[in-house]
């Protein structure tokens, strides 16, 4: 199992980018969490098989069509034990 934290910047608010991304990560089997921080950009919390992952990264950084990526910055991190894939909402 592998788990990476990516921050995703560029046009990547108010485009469908966080559900782009949940779409995906349930269809890879990928649990963990996407949220927009308050400086505009993504941050993608994501834990899963390897060769998923990989497939996930791929996705991400194309992002929606409405989208426009200008970074795409991945850490691998511990696992953690996420159970499912969750839209955070920004308090």
């Amino acid at each position: 199992m592998k788990r990476v934290r990516i921050i995703v910047d560029g046009r990547v608010q108010g485009v469908g980018f966080r559900y782009f991304v949940a779409n995906g990560a349930r269809d890879l089997n990928i649990n963990g969490f996407v949220q927009n921080l308050p400086d505009g950009k993504v941050e993608i919390d994501a834990e899963g098989e390897s060769e998923n992952i990989h497939h996930f990264l791929i996705e991400c950084r194309k992002g929606p069509q409405s989208s426009r990526i200008d970074n795409f910055m991945v850490s691998d991190i511990p696992f953690y034990g996420y159970r499912q894939f969750k839209i955070k909402q920004r308090r």
